[in-house]
């Protein structure tokens, strides 16, 4: 894969992310296949009556959730039509033509990227910074912030 191809509109790096590299989804379709071969869910229901194990109420949900966590996977990366189909900052960066955000010169105070700082805290907007004064290439021989 083309390394500008991995360095995301917001100035993240696909290579970094959970989804890109699988590792994740495919630990929890592991898990669930063990619980399903375990019959687990009995486990759980016998056990959750004991006040020490009432956190077993919950395996439904946790089982659940082990299933939402193996869809996020995405090898296509957001260049190449993979990433949340709804990404506002992908639409941004594509109604005005450029690569990125480092290429905007309002990417600093720009409301768009802030709900990435939920999970990234400010790193895509360091990433920005390295993009814009090193261009892809020296972003991706440099240390990225996650």
């Amino acid at each position: 894969m083309e390394s500008g191809s991995v360095v995301t509109y917001c100035g993240l790096c696909c290579l970094d992310c959970h989804g890109h590299s699988g590792k994740i989804p495919d630990l929890a379709r592991e898990l669930r296949k063990e619980l399903r071969k375990a019959h687990y869910e009995k486990f759980a229901e016998t056990i959750s009556g004991y006040p020490f194990a009432s956190a077993f109420k919950n395996y439904r949900e946790c089982y659940e959730l082990l299933g939402m966590m193996m869809k996020f996977r995405c090898k296509a990366g957001c260049r190449g039509g993979g990433g949340p189909p709804f990404c506002k900052v992908r639409k941004c960066c594509e109604s005005r033509e450029i690569a990125g955000c480092w290429e905007c010169n309002r990417f600093e105070v720009c409301d768009t990227l802030d709900f990435l700082s939920g999970t990234h805290g400010d790193a895509h907007r360091k990433n920005l910074e390295i993009l814009k004064r090193k261009g892809i290439e020296g972003f991706m021989l440099g240390k990225r912030n996650w």
